[in-house]
This record gives C-alpha cells, sequence and structure tokens, in this order.
C-alpha cells in the first residue's frame, strides 16, 4: 500500500473565519448562534474559537453557512488566492 497524503487545506481559513466574526462585531457566542443553520451539528462557541485559531477544520456545511452569514461566495473564504473584503468588494489577492 501507498502512503496516505493529507488533503490539502487553505493556510488562510483561520484567519478569514476570525476576520468575518469581528467585522460583523459577534462574540463566539454569537458567531455559534448565527451558524445555527447547520442542523445536524451546529458549531458551539468553543468550536468557533478553534476553527479561528487553526486547530479544527470546519465541515463543509459549516463553512457553507459562514458564507451565508456574510453573503459571499465560499470560494473568498476558502481559496487562499481571494482576499475577504466585507465592504462588498471582494477582489483576487496579487
Amino acid at each position: 500500500m501507498g502512503t496516505r497524503h493529507p488533503r490539502p487545506q487553505p493556510d488562510r481559513l483561520a484567519e478569514k473565519l476570525r476576520q468575518i466574526r469581528r467585522s460583523l462585531g459577534y462574540t463566539l457566542e454569537e458567531m455559534a448562534n448565527a451558524l445555527g443553520g447547520v442542523k445536524k451539528s451546529p458549531p458551539s462557541k468553543s468550536h468557533v474559537l478553534r476553527f479561528e485559531t487553526g486547530e479544527r477544520e470546519p465541515s463543509l456545511l459549516v463553512l457553507l453557512e459562514y458564507s451565508k452569514v456574510v453573503r459571499c461566495p465560499l470560494e473568498f473564504i476558502v481559496d487562499d488566492d481571494l482576499d475577504l473584503k466585507l465592504t462588498g468588494n471582494l477582489k483576487k489577492k496579487k
């Protein structure tokens, strides 16, 4: 059997998730509540903290909920080559 390679992860994801919460002026608990649309397993405030520190990777459903909360395409959150501008202008990183 060959060696298993880890799945690539965005380097800037934690930073962007923290940016989202702070731009909304939310506490960890308020952000967890805002992500409550994830019915099967809504994140707790400790999950949100771990997402923002890079200790835990959010599920695809949680990331989708983040994109709904800030009304931006998911790709701007997960693509390291795209800057997240929550003022309405999202632009490609140079």
